[in-house]
């Protein structure tokens, strides 16, 4: 994204007072109970298995351990995952996994 389009987008969180997430597609996550995830904005699933989840996201990565994980829903841009959710990493752009 080009230094001027990043500047606009931020005037106009400033400005309109609109939550970052919608205008810079940040990831949103909602964790009910250690039971239940909502993941928003992501970019695809890397990999899934029963203990691991881990998400592309705009700007980096996500990564979801715990135990009987299973994706209830997924579309486009959310990923439900329910299960004993352990665990919760983020990863930057120049970390690595």
């Amino acid at each position: 994204m080009s230094r001027i389009a990043r500047k606009f987008r931020k005037w106009t969180v400033d400005a309109l007072d609109l939550p970052g997430d919608l205008v810079f597609e940040l990831p949103r996550l909602t964790l009910i109970g250690g039971k239940q995830l909502l993941i928003e904005n992501h970019r695809g699933v890397l990999h899934f298995s029963e203990e691991r989840l881990s998400l592309a996201l705009s700007e980096g990565g996500l990564e979801v351990t715990g135990k009987d994980l299973v994706i209830k829903t997924i579309v486009p841009q959310e990923v439900m995952v329910e299960g004993y959710i352990s665990e919760i990493k983020y990863r930057g752009t120049g970390e690595k996994p």
